[in-house]
């Protein structure tokens, strides 16, 4: 069978495929060629990408004066609501707005209170005349308890016994700490137990923790006096001053504590007989009465 006629080549042979040849710019084209344009391109530098449509923040939103003004007095409520919060809970523990009145003194009451420390045999009148919801101010009545002259003795203690360890070669910043957390720990032990006593007891005083941290804290004037005094006369000065000074404050804690412990009696004028009577001075008197001890513990080391 002949089939010269169909194909004018020879028998076998394949005419090559035709090739199409891209001419630039013809509107069929694909795909383009860009990376020769891309300088052209112009920058945008505010990216709107896919969060764009979520509401989120904006450069533009925050620099609206009317936004920030909103977000500033916001963010001011915030900010009142938690300090109102924090007073509330921290008063309720501690009376930070009533320490003032126990700072509240002058040179007059801070000469006269020590006087009253070490001389209180004389004293006659022990009442506080001014008798208000809040606390008294001490400048004003010499009977009110303050944290001025505790905190200044307490402070004044650490002082005397780091110059004692001192002169004894024996001084080194680790005793002086430890000297402080001791003493600062047997007070907080002292008003913790005073506390519970009072509450087991079921006594209607108008007494405070910080009332009793005041009294608890007045033994340092004491303190300090027979250390100074066993510096200066040795050993025998030194007990002679400490007896005086515990004497002293034994009696200064009786006749104010009984007026505040005693408080229902002392306001009818007689002495009511009874158990719950009969507690609540042998109270008064363990209160007063540890107050040697503790003078003593915190002071003997000191004097050699």
């Amino acid at each position: 069978m002949d089939h010269s006629g169909s194909n004018s080549g020879p028998a076998g042979f394949r005419h090559p495929a035709k090739v199409r040849t891209r001419v630039p710019g013809h509107p069929s084209h694909l795909f383009e060629d860009t990376s020769g344009n891309m300088d052209a391109q112009p920058f945008d530098p505010v990216y709107e990408g896919p969060t764009a449509g979520f509401g989120l923040a904006r450069p533009g939103i925050l620099s609206d004066p009317m936004m920030s003004n909103l977000a500033m007095a916001y963010g001011s409520s915030l900010a009142s609501q938690g300090k109102n919060i924090v007073d509330k809970n921290i008063d309720r523990f501690i009376p930070v707005s009533r320490l003032k009145y126990y700072f509240a003194v002058d040179t007059i009451y801070v000469i006269k209170k020590l006087r009253l420390l070490v001389f209180p045999y004389m004293h006659q009148n022990w009442e506080v005349q001014y008798q208000q919801d809040t606390p008294v101010a001490p400048r004003v009545e010499i009977n009110a308890p303050d944290l001025y002259i505790p905190a200044m003795a307490f402070i004044t203690y650490l002082l005397v016994a780091g110059f004692a360890l001192g002169t004894q070669s024996r001084f080194s910043p680790e005793m002086l700490g430890m000297l402080a957390s001791t003493a600062m720990i047997w007070l907080v032990i002292e008003v913790f137990a005073v506390l519970l006593s009072l509450y087991l007891v079921t006594v209607n005083t108008d007494l405070t923790t910080i009332d009793l941290v005041a009294f608890a804290g007045y033994k340092y004037v004491g303190m300090i006096i027979g250390v100074i005094a066993g510096l200066m006369f040795g050993r025998m000065g030194y007990y002679i001053a400490l007896a005086w000074c515990c004497i002293s404050v034994v009696v200064f804690m009786i006749r104010t504590l009984r007026l505040k412990i005693l408080s229902e009696a002392a306001a009818e004028g007689v002495l009511v007989r009874g158990t719950r009577n009969q507690l609540r001075m042998y109270l008064t008197m363990a209160i007063a009465a540890v107050q040697p001890f503790f003078m003593y513990w915190l002071t003997y080391h000191l004097i050699r």
